[in-house]
């Protein structure tokens, strides 16, 4: 007979495999509900990690338990709601195993004595005569009928026997067969180190496997940033795999001791959450080929491996830690300490090329973004990306930076396009490629292609860069189209500063200002700065838009007194208040230094007025913009 267990408001009942919360019942999946049935019958005693193993993967061919049994107790904990810290339901017990501390009680079972006979099973028999099955007049010479009996019992039997064996030979032909995964996504790696200081060691080498999967497999794998937002959150992997729309996940840890890397990783088919594959890799912290090995490994498991291009170059060790930690700062939006490590990791090791390349990025990103003056970071970000591309010619990330180059730098259309053509074909999985070729195609006044690439950005990379479809829309000025694409993004990031950017800029494009300073108020307070957005609003209470735009323009004209400020950004403020000198003027400085933000003043409205102006004329035409 069957067990039942009722503990806190739960009620188990082992042999329906059925967990009832307050009469509810709770959806809970096979290894989990296995793990809880062992927990339960032990009644507080100490269950090893080893049992556990040996319970839940006995008969499956599982390399290494370790985290799989991390992530059977998660879950549970998930479904019982119990708090790791300070547990209710499941105790730690460090390095040995765990024990159910909440008391347990098992209902009694029914009674089991034999139940009486009811007067329909009893067969009547005539006293010192014949069986009653006689006396309907049947041929003496049939079958008798408990033979007749028989044979109705076999057939069916074998029938079902038959259908039993077809269908475990189709079990064990997909047990055997490889899971059908087209699509991958790595969750970031836990840092299992201690030290928080670490974390850029489990970001960076996240980043890397995602990096080495793509190139060396067929799969689509899903960008650093669209898995970012899953770092440290504990959520069932089936609705991270349907929300990333992929077919497997990659999920572990990682843990620095010493000179000693400890990487556990496992993959898991989303639609079933079923391991697939998992391992433990103990390697030294100078071996950087570890993400390399690992995602070779996840690939030919997945058979999706491509062949092997070239030798990979050695990569010193002290300079590969530089270079996670400048791409850990990168993407947590701290670009300027970040350059500081990619140099580093160039002078540890000059011919590391995407050390190069991360170093042409940071000055790339830093002039377009007015950090940097762009007279004084065009020149090192050539010679980095130059550098990047003769030690790696077959790298996309020294191509792209090479495109920037010609983009923003030199203002060559032409070889831009070309450039950012060669790094899709080089990375087709990356997103942030296909985001520059939708501006260069911009620039070229190629829309309807840029918008193309921009979608295509989208769909590899959604949280990368999720204003890059609105951002073509509204430089195309197909506003009412951008706005709808913002209001989209922003569903699912809903602070997003890059989105609440491109909606005012949109809404002020557009003609409607009070929608433009409602987005920008919360662009302000989305990025920190409360302050600023409480003034902003001030400003354009007392004296409308253009009160808010003299507002802009005096806030700005005070930060250039100690940091640079693009003349073309104070050139499309004087524009919107229609102070033409003072714009051309601007403009013309913004020429001499070769501003970023000049490729695309023939796609605001704002200068519109000056359409038939010859210096506007003259600077559209040096610059290589079309004159609208």
């Amino acid at each position: 007979m069957s067990k039942v267990y009722r503990f806190g408001d739960f009620r188990l009942d082992c042999g329906s495999y059925e967990l009832l919360r307050n009469g509810h019942p709770i959806k809970l999946e096979r290894k989990p509900m296995a793990l809880l049935v062992l927990f339960a019958s032990r009644e507080g005693q100490l269950v090893t990690r080893a049992e556990i193993a040996e319970r839940l993967w006995s008969s499956e061919v599982f390399v290494d338990t370790e985290h799989g049994i991390n992530t059977v107790v998660r879950k549970l904990r998930f479904e019982l709601r119990d708090d790791p810290v300070d547990p209710k339901f499941i105790k730690t017990i460090t390095g040995v195993g765990y024990r159910f501390v909440a008391p347990v009680f098992a209902e009694p079972a029914p009674s089991l004595s034999e139940p009486e006979a009811s007067p329909s099973s009893v067969v009547p028999t005539a006293p010192d005569g014949p069986a009653l099955a006689n006396l309907s007049g049947a041929d003496s010479t049939s079958p008798p009928r408990s033979h007749r009996f028989l044979w109705l019992l076999v057939v069916p039997a074998t029938v079902v026997l038959v259908l039993i064996v077809s269908l475990e030979l189709v079990r064990l032909r997909q047990r055997s067969a490889p899971p059908v995964i087209r699509s991958l996504a790595v969750i970031p790696l836990d840092n299992f180190s201690g030290d928080p200081g670490q974390d850029y060691l489990a970001d960076g080498m996240t980043d890397e496997l995602i990096t080495m999967i793509a190139r060396n497999s067929t799969l689509r794998i899903t960008s650093r940033t669209s898995v970012m937002q899953y770092k440290g959150v504990h959520r069932p992997l089936s609705e991270i795999a349907h929300s990333l729309g992929v077919d497997g996940i990659v999920e572990g840890s990682i843990a620095r001791k010493g000179d000693q890397v400890h990487m556990t990783l496992q993959l898991i088919r989303a639609d079933t959450d079923s391991h697939i594959w998992a391992q433990s890799f103990n390697r030294a912290i100078s071996d950087t080929a570890l993400a390399e090995e690992a995602a070779r490994t996840i690939s030919e498991r997945l058979h999706s491996a491509t062949p092997i291009a070239a030798t990979r170059r050695y990569v010193n060790p002290v300079a590969h830690d530089a270079y996670l930690r400048g791409k850990y700062l990168w993407f947590s939006q701290n670009m300027q300490d970040s350059g500081a490590y990619f140099r580093r990791a160039t002078e540890i090791q000059p011919d590391y090329a995407e050390a190069w390349a991360g170093l042409a990025n940071y000055y790339a990103e830093g002039a377009a973004e007015d950090v940097l003056d762009p007279r004084t970071a065009f020149g090192p970000q050539e010679a980095a990306a130059k550098r990047a591309l003769e030690l790696a010619p077959d790298l996309a990330e020294a191509h792209l930076a090479m495109a920037a180059v010609y983009l923003i730098a030199r203002w060559d259309l032409t070889n831009a396009d070309l450039e950012s053509q060669r790094a899709i074909s080089l990375d087709p999985h990356d997103g942030e490629s296909y985001y520059f070729r939708a501006c260069v195609l911009d620039a070229m006044d190629r829309h309807v292609e840029a918008i193309e690439a921009a979608k295509r950005s989208v769909e590899l990379a959604p949280y990368q860069r999720p204003s890059a479809l609105a951002e073509m829309y509204f430089l195309d000025r197909q506003y009412d189209a951008a706005l709808s694409e913002v209001r989209l993004r922003l569903e699912a990031q809903p602070n997003n500063v890059s989105l609440l950017f491109v909606q005012s800029d949109t809404w002020r494009r557009k003609g409607n200002y009070k929608e433009a300073m409602d987005a920008w108020q919360r662009m302000l307070v989305a990025s920190g700065d409360a302050e600023t957005a409480r003034q902003a609003r001030l400003a354009y209470e007392k004296g409308g838009w253009h009160g808010f735009i003299r507002w802009q323009i005096r806030l700005r004209e005070g930060q250039a007194k100690g940091s640079y400020v693009s003349p073309v950004e104070l050139a499309n403020y004087h524009a919107q208040l229609g102070e033409r000198d003072q714009t051309l003027a601007l403009l013309e400085e913004g020429y001499r230094q070769r501003a970023t933000d000049m490729r695309w003043i023939h796609q605001d409205p704002a200068y519109d007025f000056l359409s038939t102006e010859p210096r506007f004329r003259s600077i559209l035409n040096n610059v290589g913009s079309p004159a609208h």
